[in-house]
C-alpha cells in the first residue's frame, strides 16, 4: 500500500515472486471510468473508490492461497473495508518514501494512467497506518534491493543474521 509511485507494483511483484505467492496488481481491478477520471487528473472519491476496495477484499477472500495486492489503501477506513471484505487477517505493507522522490518516480513513468498532478493529492489522502493495525512500513528511500530485503525481514519471510 501507498500512494501512486511508491512501487506497490515493482516490489509487490518482488516480494510475492519471493514468497511462492501469485501477485495482483490492484489497478488491474479498477473500473474503466476510475481510471478515465485519473487519466483526466481528477482524484478518486469514496464513492468511486468503495466498489474497488470491496472487489479487492472479496478477491482475496476468494483467492485460494496466499496473494499480495497492490492497492493505494490511503485511508485507514479503505483498509477496514479491505480487511472486511476478505473476511480474514490481512497485513498491509506500506512502501513509504519522501514526496519529491516519489514524484520523480511517478514523472518518469509511462504508460500509465496517473500523472504526476495527482501526488499532492496522494499525500494528502494519505493516512499512515497506525500501531494497531496490523502494517508494516518499508522505506523505499533506498536501493530496490534493500528495499525487498525489509520487507522479507519485516514480515518474517527472511530472517536477519
Amino acid at each position: 500500500m501507498g500512494v501512486s509511485g511508491c512501487g506497490k507494483t515493482s516490489f509487490g511483484s518482488a516480494f510475492a515472486d519471493a514468497i511462492g505467492a501469485r501477485f495482483v496488481d490492484g489497478d488491474d481491478l479498477h473500473p474503466a471510468e476510475n481510471i478515465a477520471k485519473m487519466s483526466r487528473g481528477e482524484p478518486l472519491e469514496d464513492a468511486d473508490r468503495f466498489p474497488w476496495l470491496q472487489q479487492i477484499g472479496e478477491m482475496l477472500q476468494h483467492s485460494g492461497g496466499p496473494v499480495v495486492v497492490g492497492c493505494s489503501a490511503l485511508k485507514r477506513r479503505y483498509r477496514d473495508l479491505i480487511r472486511d471484505s476478505a473476511g480474514q487477517p490481512v497485513t498491509f505493507l506500506h512502501l513509504s518514501g519522501p514526496k519529491d522522490l516519489i514524484a520523480s518516480y511517478v514523472s518518469r513513468r509511462q504508460d500509465h494512467f496517473m500523472p504526476a498532478s495527482l501526488v499532492d493529492s496522494q499525500f494528502a489522502a494519505l493516512e499512515p497506518p497506525g500501531p494497531d493495525e496490523d502494517a508494516i512500513t518499508v522505506s523505499i528511500d533506498q536501493d530496490p534491493q534493500g528495499v525487498l530485503n525489509d520487507l522479507l525481514v519485516a514480515t518474517g519471510a527472511l530472517r536477519h543474521e
